[in-house]
C-alpha cells in the first residue's frame, strides 16, 4: 500500500483513511458477490444482504482493521499481501455483527445516522401489513443481518494460521462477556468504578485495539515478546477509547455522532462517567442522581440535569485526565515496541486520533 502520497480528510490520519479504502473495496466485492448468489435462491434474500451492506458502508472509520494492518506490517508483514486484508475485513464485519446485536438489546432507534437494523425492519413489518408482531420481526431479522455478519467474519479468516485464529477466537469471547457485563450491569443500577473499568476493557478495549494488534502481528508471525509490547500499548490506549466513547454519548454532538447524546445515561449504562459520579457527590444530590439514572424512562429536563451533577462532580474533568494519562502510558510503550519505525508512526497517530476524535 502506497501511503507516500498523504491525503488527511478532517484530521482523519492518513494511513487510516488508506486501510479504509482496501477495506472498503474487499466488502464491497463480498456483499456483490453474495447478494447475487442468495438473491439467485430467492429474490427476498437480497433484502437482507442490503441491509448488512448499508450498515457496514453507512459508517465506521476502519478503525480495527488500521490496526491490525499497521501492526501487520511493522511486525514485517509484507504491505501488499491480501491476508491483512481479509483479516482486516473480517474485524470490520465482527463490529458489524456487535452493534447490530448491541443496538437490539439496548433498544437503539438510530445507528451512524439512520434507523437501526432493528428498527428498519420493525417499521417495514408495520408499512407492509405483515402478520403478528413488528418488534419481534424486526429484532428476529436484525439478528439473522447480525449473525450473518458474523459468519462472513469467520469465512475471511478460514486461511489465517492457527495462531491468528486462536487470538480470534479469544476475541469473540471477550466481547461477549463483555457485553454480559455491561447488561447486568445495567439491570443492577449500581455502577462502581472497577465495574466501568472492567467493561470498559472487555466490551470495547480489547477488541477494537489490543486484538487487531495481535491478529495483525501473528499473521506475520511476530515473536510472541512483540505481542507482549503492543498490549502494553494496546490495552491503556483500548481504554481510552471508549473512555471518549463514553464523553461523547453524554457531550458530543448529535449530528456528528449519529445518535442521540444521553443514551448511556437513559438506558442506565454503568459507565466511568457515572461511577465517578457516585463516588463524589453525596447527600440529596446523590439521592437525585440515583433516582434520575434508575428511572426506566426521561425527559430532557432529567437528562440535563445527570449531566450537570456529572460536570458539577469533576467526573468529567477527571475522565479527560484519566483519557492523557492512559495515551501517554500507550505512546511510551509503543516507543519501547520493537517495530518498524514507519508502522510505529502510524500507530501513534492512530493512538492521538482515537483518543482525541469527535465522533
Amino acid at each position: 500500500m502506497d501511503l507516500t502520497s498523504e491525503t488527511v480528510v478532517e484530521g482523519v490520519p492518513a494511513g487510516l483513511t488508506c486501510v479504509a479504502e482496501r477495506i472498503n473495496g474487499r466488502l464491497q466485492a463480498l456483499f456483490e458477490a453474495e447478494s447475487e448468489r442468495w438473491r439467485g435462491v430467492d429474490p427476498e434474500l437480497a433484502v437482507p444482504y442490503e441491509a448488512l451492506t448499508r450498515i457496514v458502508e453507512a459508517g465506521g472509520k476502519r478503525l480495527r482493521p488500521a490496526f491490525c494492518y499497521f501492526a501487520y506490517v511493522g511486525a514485517g508483514g509484507d504491505p501488499d499481501d491480501s491476508i491483512v486484508v481479509d483479516a482486516g475485513a473480517a474485524l470490520e464485519l465482527l463490529h458489524a455483527f456487535a452493534i447490530i446485536h448491541d443496538d437490539i438489546m439496548d433498544g437503539s432507534e438510530l445507528r451512524r445516522g439512520a434507523k437501526s437494523v432493528h428498527r428498519n425492519f420493525t417499521d417495514m413489518h408495520a408499512d407492509e401489513h405483515f402478520k403478528r408482531e413488528p418488534r419481534r420481526f424486526g429484532e428476529g431479522v436484525a439478528i439473522l443481518i447480525g449473525d450473518l455478519a458474523f459468519v462472513y467474519a469467520d469465512s475471511l479468516l478460514e486461511a489465517a494460521p492457527p495462531e491468528t485464529r486462536r487470538i480470534y477466537t479469544e476475541l469473540r469471547l471477550e466481547v461477549n462477556v463483555g457485553q454480559y457485563l455491561d447488561l447486568i450491569g445495567t439491570a443492577r443500577g449500581k455502577p462502581t468504578v472497577d465495574l466501568a473499568e472492567r467493561i470498559c476493557v472487555y466490551k470495547s478495549g480489547k477488541y477494537t485495539v489490543e486484538r487487531p494488534l495481535h491478529i495483525g502481528a501473528s499473521l506475520a508471525h511476530a515473536h510472541p515478546r512483540v505481542l507482549d509490547q503492543l498490549s502494553s500499548f494496546g490495552i491503556p490506549l483500548g481504554e481510552a477509547f471508549q473512555l471518549r466513547d463514553d464523553m461523547l454519548g453524554a457531550f458530543g454532538d448529535p449530528v456528528v455522532i449519529g445518535k442521540p447524546v444521553g443514551e448511556d445515561l437513559r438506558e442506565g449504562k454503568p459507565t466511568s462517567l457515572v461511577a465517578l459520579t457516585l463516588e463524589r457527590i453525596a447527600g440529596h444530590e446523590r439521592e437525585l442522581f440515583l433516582d434520575l439514572f434508575n428511572r426506566d424512562e426521561h425527559d430532557e429536563a432529567d437528562l440535563a440535569t445527570m449531566l450537570g451533577l456529572i460536570e458539577a462532580s469533576g467526573a468529567r474533568a477527571m475522565v479527560e485526565s484519566r483519557i492523557d494519562q492512559l495515551v501517554s502510558r500507550s505512546l511510551e510503550a509503543l516507543e519501547a515496541a520493537d517495530l518498524e519505525a514507519e508502522p510505529t508512526r502510524r500507530l501513534a497517530e492512530l493512538a492521538i486520533f482515537v483518543a482525541n476524535r469527535s465522533l
